[in-house]
């Protein structure tokens, strides 16, 4: 198998970033917004090894309140990607509206599945209980700081794991985490404060070093997993003749 890219399944870049400023990166990067402006104006990007996703996060008060389901569900026709969702147990709006909001996005989801990065901070059980009332496929957990117990339960409901640098701290948490289950991420700006010099998007190499030496792999046989991992998402999904075509034939080799 010729070496692939590097997968960065959660990172935040402005939408207005040059197209090779994208392609610098070498990597196949998810792009998260925050909100279905920020979405609108991505989307009409065209770059072949970024996916840029239909936002709306739960610690930004405008953005919740604006939520428009029709709006939503319109883009992420345009989209395999959906992200950044869920709850967060420590944001200033009020968690009827971020279950509301999130209640809503899980049924458009339910009927158009996505792949789907989901923010769970403070608020991991609020998460799985709004999971298991609306199951869907192609969820991604990411930045999980879930226990055994409600490691299991994510399991359960098949979600997937998104894991960045700042996880590599709690080995004890990532050795939880089914190898069959795991991608890498960034959370670019956030989550790879820890990660040194010259951290971007993209950047997940130390992620695969540690999951490479706690399962005893290489870490090329680790990227292949991620790779093989992906393509499972998108196939329960069913959504990847949205993806850019470079993918898609990267997709195919892995299978």
């Amino acid at each position: 198998m010729r070496q692939l890219p590097s997968i960065d399944m959660h990172a935040h870049i402005e939408a207005d970033i040059t197209p090779d400023g994208l392609l610098d990166l070498g990597s196949l990067v998810f792009a998260a917004t925050r909100s279905l402006d920020e979405a609108a104006r991505a989307l009409n990007r065209s770059d072949p090894w970024t996916v840029w996703g239909v936002g709306c996060h739960p610690g930004l008060v405008g953005v919740q309140k604006e939520f428009d389901q029709a709006r939503f569900t319109a883009l992420i026709g345009m989209t395999p990607y959906v992200s950044e969702i869920g709850l967060d147990g420590k944001s200033r709006v009020p968690m009827s509206t971020q279950r509301a909001t999130f209640d809503a996005i899980l049924a458009a989801l339910q009927a158009t599945p996505r792949l789907a990065s989901i923010h769970s901070f403070a608020a991991t059980d609020a998460v799985l209980e709004c999971l298991t009332r609306r199951p869907i496929d192609g969820a991604v957990l990411h930045w999980w700081l879930g226990d055994t117990e409600q490691t299991r339960r994510a399991i359960e409901l098949d979600c997937f794991f998104s894991v960045n640098a700042s996880m590599l701290r709690h080995p004890e948490l990532l050795s939880r985490l089914p190898p069959g289950r795991v991608l890498a991420e960034t959370d670019h700006p956030f989550g790879d404060r820890l990660a040194g010099r010259g951290r971007r998007p993209g950047k997940v190499e130390n992620v695969e070093r540690a999951l490479a030496g706690l399962h005893g792999l290489d870490q090329t046989a680790v990227r292949e997993a991620m790779w093989r991992n992906l393509a499972e998402l998108v196939r329960s999904t069913k959504c990847g003749s949205l993806l850019p075509r470079p993918v898609r034939v990267a997709l195919a080799a892995v299978v």
